[in-house]
């Protein structure tokens, strides 16, 4: 990896990515937003160019920054629970 970020920079994004999409009181929008964060770092596992590290790594810290603001607006409008969340 060729950027000036480092391996345990982006593995503590990712961990705090997947930390607060568990904070999404719904069921559909929790779920979809930790296929999203997984399935954008396994996309982007392979990348050696340090332009585009680094502009994934802005784009991870934007996502992450909509997310907290999003749960928040989440919270404050609860719904009851699914049907599928209450079997487990």
């Amino acid at each position: 990896m060729a950027s000036s970020v480092s391996k345990i920079q982006i593995l503590a994004l990712y961990k705090s990515l997947m930390r607060e999409s568990q904070n999404f009181p719904n069921y559909n929008f929790r779920s979809y937003a930790l296929r999203r964060v997984r399935d954008a770092f396994r996309e982007s596992k392979f990348l050696t160019d340090a332009k585009a590290i680094n502009k994934q790594i802005e784009f991870a810290k934007e996502n992450l920054q909509m997310i907290k603001r999003q749960t928040i607006i989440g919270n404050m409008f609860k719904t009851d629970k699914l049907v599928i969340e209450n079997l487990q």
